[in-house]
């Protein structure tokens, strides 16, 4: 057998003579390559701030991984200095400043240039928590030079971009994860075997939402200005249209600006996956969006207060509401609800509730099921899974790396996921009721919003067919 070896194979032979498996003195997996027994998954993470260094910690709490390279384009963030971090960053931006000071065992590379990490090809897989208009370049390109790829929530900027990933993906045999953390959790993974089965009957509504007050003046209103010199802006900006730097843009303030993110991205995308994860469902038939900015003085361009209804073609409805300038809860416990025929539930990551219904006008039954209520300690005690869903998340993609199975999040699922938040982002643009082809992924009464399903990218970075 050749020398030519790589640590990838090794690991996937590693997985496999663990069941049991021969396979002589080496595996195969997509490389066709062999690995050292000992040689850990060798991960480059591309983007370090705010939620990157999350999953920089959380990789490197598994002694199966080795951080071999990092990439950033603000250089404090690379060189994990946080005494050398803009002073105004640290002050208006607290706990969104990563902590760093890590220490590691092996001195990670260090990379300015994501597309020179991606061309290393001692890296095994990259990370990529980068800002949401960079996921779908990064890991297409990464999907290309053989990585496998966990890349973080929301998937894409686009629904094209999203489309375009996932069939990279299936003219490849890399394993991509999509991190979307309620995948890992214990309650989630219950009731999503359970709700289908019928555990509450049919399920004819889905709710969730989020609060996060801004009033009276959000990000602030600002004017343009020089980035601090060790920032490299325009490498920030990457596909999207060049403009000035703007200091409540970045870092983390973009999710309030729709070139680069949005809170249906940033939150609804977490509760849409596990809302229709739980009911068993694809994509909507029918969107329609209603809000604005209602309240809050900022310069961020996306609506303060929303409410999107999703219709599917079972008969079923689902809505998220998005309240940026008011404050309270919804629901009496729980981040999302579905009312069902037998029994209403509100669930959260720590746990739910099911409440059985009571007959309406001219039924007779008392009752169509038992009250229920589970702990996240209990659910946990029931399959054996980690307290931490993004920890879980994070062992299942090492896991998968080894043994070439899906994850717990595929692209697909993430891409399905994702699409929601651009879904309801383009319904509230055009003002109108949208019909959607889940199989084509066209809006079939709306030339307008297909207008809508992708931009076009700066010449530098028109590649990959997006």
């Amino acid at each position: 057998m050749s020398n030519q070896t790589t640590r990838r194979d090794f690991i996937k032979k590693s997985t496999l003579l663990a069941a049991g498996v021969s396979l002589g003195a080496g595996v195969f997996p997509a490389s066709g390559k062999v690995l050292g027994a000992n040689e850990k998954i060798r991960i480059g993470f591309i983007g370090v701030g705010n939620r990157g260094s999350q999953l920089l910690r959380l990789f490197m709490d598994n002694p199966d991984c080795e951080v071999a390279a990092l990439c950033d384009v603000y250089e404090p963030y690379l060189l994990r200095n946080r005494d050398a971090v803009d002073p105004r960053y640290l002050k208006d931006l607290g706990g969104q400043i990563p902590r760093m000071g890590e220490q590691f065992p092996v001195k990670p590379a260090l990379y300015k240039d994501w597309q020179k990490l991606i061309e290393d090809k001692s890296i095994d897989a990259v990370v990529i928590a980068t800002p949401d208009h960079w996921h779908a370049l990064q890991t297409i390109a990464a999907i290309k030079a053989g990585k496998d790829v966990y890349v973080e929530k929301p998937l894409t900027i686009t629904i094209r971009e999203g489309r375009k990933m996932v069939e990279a993906q299936a003219a490849s045999k890399q394993v991509v994860a999509v991190g979307l953390n309620r995948r890992g959790n214990a309650v989630y993974q219950k009731l999503a075997k359970e709700i289908p089965a019928g555990k509450i009957g049919k399920v004819t509504v889905g709710r969730a939402f989020r609060v996060n007050d801004m009033f009276p003046d959000g990000i602030g209103r600002m004017s343009p200005e020089m980035p601090p010199k060790d920032f490299d802006w325009d490498s920030w900006l990457g596909p999207r249209a060049y403009r000035p730097y703007q200091y409540n843009i970045a870092p983390y303030k973009f999710r309030w600006w729709s070139d680069y993110s949005s809170q249906m991205g940033n939150w609804g995308v977490h509760f849409m996956d596990v809302i229709r994860w739980m009911m068993n469902e694809r994509a909507p038939v029918a969107i329609s969006a209603h809000g604005g900015k209602f309240a809050v003085n900022h310069d961020g361009d996306i609506a303060d207060t929303m409410q999107v209804i999703y219709e599917f073609a079972s008969g079923a409805l689902v809505t998220f509401s998005i309240f940026e300038a008011s404050g309270g809860g919804l629901f009496q416990q729980g981040e999302v609800e579905l009312r069902g025929t037998k029994g209403t539930l509100t669930a959260s990551e720590s746990g739910y509730r099911i409440t059985p219904n009571r007959p309406g006008q001219f039924q007779t039954w008392t009752t169509l099921m038992e009250a229920e209520e589970l702990t996240r300690n209990d659910a946990m005690l029931a399959d054996g899974s980690s307290g931490d869903s993004t920890a879980t998340l994070v062992r299942n993609f090492l896991d998968c790396v080894k043994s070439r199975q899906t994850p717990l999040c595929p692209l697909e699922e993430g891409h399905r996921s994702t699409s929601f938040a651009h879904l309801g982002n383009i319904a509230l643009a055009t003002g109108e009721k949208l019909r959607w082809d889940p199989e084509r992924e066209l809006f079939t009464n709306s030339a307008k919003a297909n207008e809508l399903l992708h931009y076009e990218y700066r010449s530098q970075w028109k590649m990959f067919g997006l």
